[in-house]
């Protein structure tokens, strides 16, 4: 037990509450992440200097894709976490499926909810799939930062106890210090990952190699995800399994597979 711990910044999980109106830090991070794709994704569109000769999305692409990604992380983030986090608790208790508010998101499952719709509205509207994944990668880490912030501010996906000392005493982690695994993830899955894909589609220009930021992006968050796994406690219900490995990591380690192979496979495809 350490000497001293972070004392855990009490913070109210809902930031305006006006008589049925109730804004919660939780979908503002949703909220204000999407914006920020959608504001993004147009500027990285309009930037001539990143592309290659040809066709690519165009802005008012953009404006259509948008409802079907917001679409595809509602129902693919809680369709996986009910699923593959909770099924009996929902199995028992359905209407709970529709509670979104009380939170519950897999992003692995939203990650493909996504993925489906870029894949839908490609093809019905004969836009490049490829490179419409590669943009929904490049603006995803910064609603990656916001939603773990807003795990921070809930008091909820803590780490492992720890005598660091930056640990932590959760409210409903019990009397111990914990790792604050939910900044650990907000500086790797966010800051970081973001970071790193800034640098390939403005200094390397990958955007040129349709596919390959998308594959980037999934070998990155997969490897991420994993490293924060060994800090993180597990949900509850689920617990550890076979060798001490975690959901999260078993999620992971296909997404990390799926990304080398689809790095391999544009980096091979003639141009």
């Amino acid at each position: 037990m350490p000497l001293f711990v972070l004392p855990f910044p009490t913070i109210d999980p809902v930031l305006i509450e006006l008589g049925p109106i109730v804004i919660r830090w939780y979908a503002l991070a949703y909220i204000a992440g999407l914006l920020f794709a959608w504001w993004y994704i147009k500027r990285l569109i309009r930037n001539d200097d990143l592309w290659a000769k040809g066709p690519r999305p165009k802005p008012e692409h953009i404006d259509d894709l948008m409802f079907w990604i917001v679409l595809g992380v509602i129902f693919g983030g809680r369709l996986g976490y009910v699923l593959v986090y909770d099924p009996a608790y929902f199995l028992a208790n359905p209407g709970a499926i529709l509670a979104v508010w009380q939170g519950g998101m897999s992003f692995h499952g939203g990650a493909a909810g996504v993925i489906l719709a870029v894949i839908g509205y490609g093809w019905r509207h004969k836009v490049s799939i490829l490179s419409l994944l590669d943009l929904a990668a490049a603006a995803v880490p910064v609603g990656l930062f916001l939603g773990r912030l807003a795990n921070f501010i809930r008091g909820e996906l803590f780490g492992r106890v720890s005598d660091v000392p930056w640990a932590m005493v959760f409210p409903a982690g019990g009397p111990q210090p914990r790792h604050p695994s939910q900044l650990y993830e907000a500086a790797l899955e966010g800051i970081v990952l973001f970071a790193v894909l800034w640098v390939l589609t403005h200094r390397a220009k990958m955007l040129k190699t349709p596919g390959l930021i998308g594959a980037i992006f999934m070998i990155g968050y997969g490897t991420a995800r994993i490293i924060v796994e060994f800090f993180r406690m597990p949900d509850a219900q689920i617990g550890f399994l076979a060798g001490g490995a975690t959901m999260g990591m078993v999620l992971s380690v296909p997404m990390i597979l799926i990304g080398m192979i689809l790095a391999i496979m544009v980096v091979r495809r003639p141009a």
